[in-house]
């Protein structure tokens, strides 16, 4: 198992914003600076988390973004505001994919993903490998 908290403002950057542009009547996708600048902050993060070996699937991940408190926000407090909870994970799986956390995301067989406001904002993970 693996587990770590990283205190960060978690990056409210998706995903889903790569953008496509066409050349000679081909599209071309790719990662606007805002995009860019998310994975290169989550992986600046994970790095010091990275495991010796990739683990092997099938593999269970938890995940708990923590975002900060608004003047509206509980301590503990789901988040039901953008970003939307898929294209954040989206971001996280392939940064911890490019750094070899496992072979490929698609080794993830069970996840639990959370969204919350709390006084200590950011990102909760834990690694298990199932058996």
């Amino acid at each position: 198992m693996i587990e770590f908290f990283m205190p960060m403002q978690p990056p409210t950057t998706t995903h889903q914003q790569k953008q496509v542009r066409v050349v000679s009547g081909k599209p071309i996708f790719y990662e606007p600076d805002k995009v860019k600048a998310a994975r290169s902050k989550l992986m600046g993060h994970l790095y010091n988390h990275v495991p010796d070996e990739p683990m092997k699937g099938p593999i269970q991940l938890v995940v708990k973004w923590i975002y900060p408190m608004t003047k509206k926000s509980v301590d503990g407090q789901y988040k039901t505001t953008k970003p939307d909870l898929d294209n954040v994970q989206k971001l996280l799986l392939d940064s911890m994919t490019d750094l070899k956390f496992w072979k490929d995301d698609a080794e993830v067989s069970s996840m639990l993903v959370e969204k919350f406001h709390s006084g200590i904002p950011g990102i909760y993970i834990q690694i298990n490998e199932l058996k």
